[in-house]
């Protein structure tokens, strides 16, 4: 994944819903061209289907669909992700404890 954008719309997609773009970016708080830009490069990629609903009164809306190699993908990517986010807050950890240590030093002078 390039950023995580494109990771938030992929781990959104596969709901069974069917929803514009518009409102995935209102879901997640991001820009409708961040959205679309996500959207085209995961069905580039093979990991998502669009299928629009002619029928839906929603006519801008899709079923976005995770391919099973999308889901593949989803679940390697997901725990990275993990990985990625657990070695953040180690490091966050550490750095507060040696900020405690200094202030307590500090206040001990």
């Amino acid at each position: 994944m390039k950023n995580d954008k494109e990771f938030d719309v992929f781990t959104y997609l596969g709901n069974d819903v069917v929803l514009s773009q518009r409102q995935i970016a209102e879901e997640l708080r991001i820009s409708v061209g961040s959205v679309n830009f996500a959207i085209k490069a995961l069905i580039e990629k093979g990991w998502v289907k669009a299928s629009n609903f002619s029928k839906s009164s929603n006519r801008s809306g899709y079923l976005y669909q995770l391919t099973p190699s999308g889901l593949k993908a989803k679940l390697k990517l997901t725990h990275s992700f993990m990985l990625r986010k657990q070695r953040e807050y180690e490091a966050l950890k550490s750095q507060l404890s040696e900020l405690e240590e200094q202030l307590k030093a500090s206040e001990n002078d």
